[in-house]
């Protein structure tokens, strides 16, 4: 890590930060700005003309020749933790099986589970790196991953306990998320509520206890979790210390979004059949819209979820992959951000919002992540685009330069290398 150092000559510098975020100027941009960092952390941002070298011989400085400069992207759904895969389910789709279809036929969620149930902690924890890995090389510098692909006690806590191994060495930071709520196993079809019962009484205690988690999320949905099981869950979770997600209107309107503004979860993701009471409970709620429209595209779902109201009613509205290995195997959240302007006509200031405030406010981390400003976590991305419209209207391209992940550098042939 370099400890001390100042990048200039930034063409947009993309701040992000509501103090200098106006009507005539929303994503507080500096023309030709400069960012000091220093320990990790950023200590000053400006512009060019008010820094001098002299006044830091100490400091390392990188010119940035023009470049796009903007908070580190933050994908605040993924599923990253699984083994397996479940590429005949691809074709099934093409056929025109639906999605619960092919769970009904033995695919989906449970197929996953079997997998990630025989596989060993080195091998999810192989797995789960060089998927982090991935997503750092597209700018990605936190990521939340869920378990849910145990589904029972030692599975689960198998998997928190790898993303709990990996956090120390990772280049990306982890928020871990207790997705026991996920589906209901094989040994309990037909039993959810004991179930429920397993996950209230003995997995959630320990997954907290244990601190293997910051966030609780259910799958609050026709088939799974039905809304007064999903708040049992979340409730139990809120008692012992654990935040709230919920996973919420994806196939029907169940009703899961009115329950996560009611219990002021953080967030409430999918979203593509919310009500207009829903949107007025997250609104009251303060929570956090999750809207993942590599689903809708992956699934070949005609209606995406209602950025646009969402956005009207004055719900903070984040973007994330939801990267899991059957309904979105899609890891690139640079793609996404295209996708949310041509299928759900959110604007590039909506679209960088979405992926770097408000994806922080949707893991309760907008106090020292998501947009740049003093004492905030130096993570940063430079892009090889001159301003944030290049950067969306480029989609299919990787271009990212480097990236700070805690002020640590990396370059775009560092990751490579690193996948190698």
């Amino acid at each position: 890590m370099t400890r001390h150092l100042l990048l200039y000559n930034i063409g947009q510098l993309v701040t992000v930060e509501p103090e200098r975020m106006t009507a005539e100027n929303p994503l507080g941009i500096i023309a030709d700005g400069a960012i000091r960092i220093e320990d990790g952390e950023i200590a000053w941002l400006g512009a060019s003309s008010e820094v001098k070298r002299a006044d830091f011989p100490s400091h390392h400085w990188m010119d940035a020749k023009g470049r796009l400069v903007m908070p580190g992207l933050i994908d605040s759904h993924t599923h990253t933790i699984f083994a397996g895969d479940r590429a005949d389910e691809f074709e099934m789709r093409l056929q025109g099986k639906t999605y619960l279809e092919i769970a009904q036929a033995g695919g989906g969620i449970l197929k996953t589970v079997t997998a990630t149930r025989q596989a060993d902690k080195t091998t999810l924890h192989s797995l789960t790196r060089q998927r982090l890995q991935r997503m750092l090389n597209l700018g990605v510098t936190t990521v939340e991953v869920k378990s849910g692909y145990g589904l029972d006690f030692d599975s689960e806590i198998k998997c928190l306990e790898v993303l709990q191994e990996l956090q120390p060495d990772s280049p990306v930071s982890i928020v871990p998320t207790y997705m026991g709520g996920h589906d209901i196993p094989p040994e309990y079809q037909g039993r959810t509520d004991a179930y429920v019962d397993l996950l209230c009484n003995e997995q959630i205690p320990v997954v907290a206890e244990r601190k293997l988690a910051v966030f609780c999320d259910v799958f609050c949905e026709k088939g799974y979790f039905d809304v007064a099981q999903s708040r049992r869950i979340l409730e139990t979770a809120r008692q012992h210390g654990l935040k709230l997600k919920i996973h919420a209107e994806e196939f029907c309107d169940l009703g899961g979004a009115k329950l996560a503004g009611e219990l002021g979860a953080v967030s409430a993701d999918h979203l593509l059949n919310i009500s207009d009471e829903g949107i007025a409970a997250l609104k009251a709620g303060r929570t956090v819209a999750t809207l993942l429209p590599g689903t809708a595209f992956y699934l070949r779902i005609k209606d995406y979820a209602p950025a646009r109201k969402l956005i009207a009613a004055g719900v903070p509205v984040a973007l994330a992959t939801d990267f899991n290995p059957g309904s979105c195997v899609i890891d690139n959240l640079q793609w996404i951000m295209a996708l949310a302007c041509l299928q759900m006509n959110m604007t590039p200031v909506d679209v960088i919002k979405a992926v770097t405030l408000h994806a922080a406010m949707a893991l309760d981390l907008q106090h020292d992540r998501g947009s740049l400003a003093v004492g905030k976590r130096a993570d940063i991305a430079l892009f090889d685009v001159g301003g944030y419209n290049e950067l969306l209207y480029r989609m299919g391209s990787n271009l990212l330069n480097l990236v700070f992940v805690g002020g640590q550098q990396f370059t775009r042939q560092d990751l490579v290398n690193s996948l190698a």
